[in-house]
């Protein structure tokens, strides 16, 4: 699904650079773009996917910003560009402060900047911790679908750590079309599984909900489980947890130890993005000096040139592309566009004239 800016104040015909007027997104007006409209995200999500497979975005490595005074926290710039037929330039700045929690605030903060690729222009500045979380359900939810098309449809769902993260993959899940029997949940934070436990209970879901309290029983009555935690490095190491060969989505990356992943199909969203930062992928590639244990990318598997076989795990594990951002992002932009209701910030670039 591409979004449409040809009807933007700052588009112009060919040949002609406009600087295009600069407007201030804020997270109100960002959710209310996106809430209830599940499926066409996930649609949104798949197309970027599909021009990243084919080649037609620019996704670099995210830098790190680390702390050494601060050694949980970190702060991620994630430049991209995206072709297909309303391309767009930008980067996502976003930081994790773990410590937040403690303070009752959510632990990750950030914005999308969208740039004009004729003129190079920023045209907005966007409030994307809700795009962020947003495009991460929605990949996490294609992957539950296309991973469990060779197998029994999972009908009940694991939430491994229950943040911000794992309410919207449930949402996710739930708007696209899931249903479940049963929801497990597991939390280092008693308090943390409660509310979660109270969020899935008033969501409307029929599921009966289960606090479990340990992750080996999650895992083993979970045919789909959701990691979703801010572990630094694994603490899930026994393949036998996952004998029952559920469908894993990985979202937090590094959960999984390489003795679990070599056990199963491992699908991921970029190969080269994904096998750095010690996530557990990186790890099984020093493990084993060789990449032979991932199996494709999600976009080999709705292309169908990668099967995920049912005797197995399978694994997803998305490092999160920038040009995701930029495809939920530019799909917010262009709703509120199309009612009048941007907030512009006009006369925010000053010096438009080359000689002054």
């Amino acid at each position: 699904m591409n979004t449409d800016r040809s009807s933007s104040p700052g588009h112009a015909s060919a040949g002609e650079s406009v600087v295009p007027p600069f407007a201030v997104v804020p997270g109100g007006q960002v959710q209310q773009a996106l809430e209830g409209r599940e499926k066409e995200i996930v649609e949104v999500v798949e197309a970027a996917y599909r021009l990243h497979g084919a080649g037609r975005t620019v996704n670099p490595p995210s830098s790190f910003l680390r702390f050494p005074d601060r050694p949980t926290s970190r702060m991620i710039a994630l430049p991209a560009s995206l072709g297909g037929e309303s391309p767009v330039d930008g980067m996502k700045w976003i930081s994790s402060f773990p410590g937040n929690v403690a303070s009752g605030i959510p632990r990750a903060s950030a914005v999308l900047i969208l740039n004009d690729p004729a003129t190079g222009y920023p045209f907005a500045c966007m409030e994307s911790s809700i795009i962020s979380a947003t495009r991460t359900a929605a990949s996490a939810a294609s992957a539950a679908d296309r991973l469990s098309r060779d197998r029994p449809r999972p009908t009940r769902v694991g939430f491994f750590g229950t943040g911000l993260i794992s309410r919207y993959i449930h949402t996710f899940l739930e708007g696209s079309g899931w249903s479940f029997d049963d929801v497990g949940v597991y939390d280092l934070s008693a308090d943390s599984a409660a509310g979660f436990r109270v969020y899935v209970e008033q969501s409307g879901s029929a599921a009966a909900v289960t606090v479990h309290p340990d992750p080996e029983e999650l895992i083993r009555t979970s045919d789909l489980v959701v990691f979703a935690t801010v572990a630094g490095e694994p603490h899930v190491t026994d393949p036998a947890w996952f004998d029952h060969n559920p469908v894993v989505l990985h979202v937090s990356l590094r959960d999984l130890a390489p003795e679990v992943l070599l056990a199963s199909t491992n699908i991921v969203d970029d190969i080269e993005h994904c096998l750095r930062a010690s996530t557990s992928p990186h790890l099984t590639e020093q493990l084993t000096g060789n990449r032979e244990f991932v199996h494709g990318t999600l976009d080999d598997v709705m292309a169908g040139t990668v099967t995920v076989p049912g005797d197995r795990p399978a694994v997803f594990s998305p490092f999160g592309l920038g040009v995701l951002d930029l495809a939920v992002g530019s799909y917010v932009y262009d709703r509120i566009a199309r009612t009048g209701e941007l907030r512009r910030v006009d006369g925010f670039f000053h010096e438009l004239s080359r000689y002054g």
